[in-house]
């Protein structure tokens, strides 16, 4: 089964989800501003993304500004990066896809159709 973090006012996890929908691939929408991913789950999406980690925070994010993370990740642990990304859903990128073996953050669609047609 398919899941797929998304905030429901987010223009590209709009786009996501239509492009799933006009795909026919059935998934579970999680919000990931009321029901964001925890510490650990955050770790396993990590490792299946195979993505650096800063790639799973959200920079364009109003909250990721306020909070002058492009300064202060450069100095942070992984430790604390996982921390600081469960701690809000709104600091992580989304659309976050979750299939069995594979995580995207972002929502571009060459990557999701490759993703799909390997399955």
């Amino acid at each position: 089964m398919v899941k797929i973090y998304c905030y429901k006012k987010c223009s590209t996890c709009k786009k996501a989800m239509k492009w799933l929908d006009d795909n026919k691939i059935a998934y579970t929408m999680t919000d990931i501003k009321n029901d964001h991913p925890d510490e650990k789950m955050l770790r396993e999406y990590h490792e299946k993304s195979g993505l650096p980690l800063r790639k799973l925070f959200n920079t364009s994010g109003q909250l990721y500004r306020e909070m002058e993370l492009s300064k202060k990740l450069p100095e942070m642990s992984e430790d604390d990066m996982f921390k600081l990304l469960a701690s809000d859903g709104m600091l992580v990128k989304r659309p976050l896809l979750i299939t069995e073996d594979k995580v995207l953050a972002g929502f571009r669609e060459a990557d999701w159709n490759e993703v799909f047609q390997e399955d």
